[in-house]
């Protein structure tokens, strides 16, 4: 049986590193970073993450990377849509910071 790991994309170094912040933060024990697939949902998804995850990724964001993810902003949706979305932007706001 196939599992989404099998069709799973690469990650970059800066997707593994956000990876990384997003297992720790959320106490993700049976989650290994490398096993975030950079295309799959981060929410609805095979994480099973939720709004109040939502808020403590954009706390642990600001913390690492200097920048605010606002809750208002009206391209969240976007932007969490998956690891890669997330890593883009992330990568264009600490650059900014």
């Amino acid at each position: 049986m196939e599992t989404w790991k099998d069709h799973m994309a690469t990650q970059t170094e800066a997707q593994k590193e956000l990876a990384e912040l997003i297992v720790t933060s959320l106490n993700l024990e049976s989650v290994k970073p490398a096993d975030i697939d950079p295309e799959a949902p981060l929410f609805g998804g095979d994480l099973g993450l939720d709004s109040i995850d939502a808020l403590e990724i954009a706390l642990a964001v600001s913390k690492r990377y200097g920048f605010q993810l606002k809750s208002d902003n009206p391209d969240n949706r976007t932007i969490f849509t998956n690891l890669r979305s997330l890593s883009e932007h992330v990568e264009q706001h600490r650059a900014a910071a």
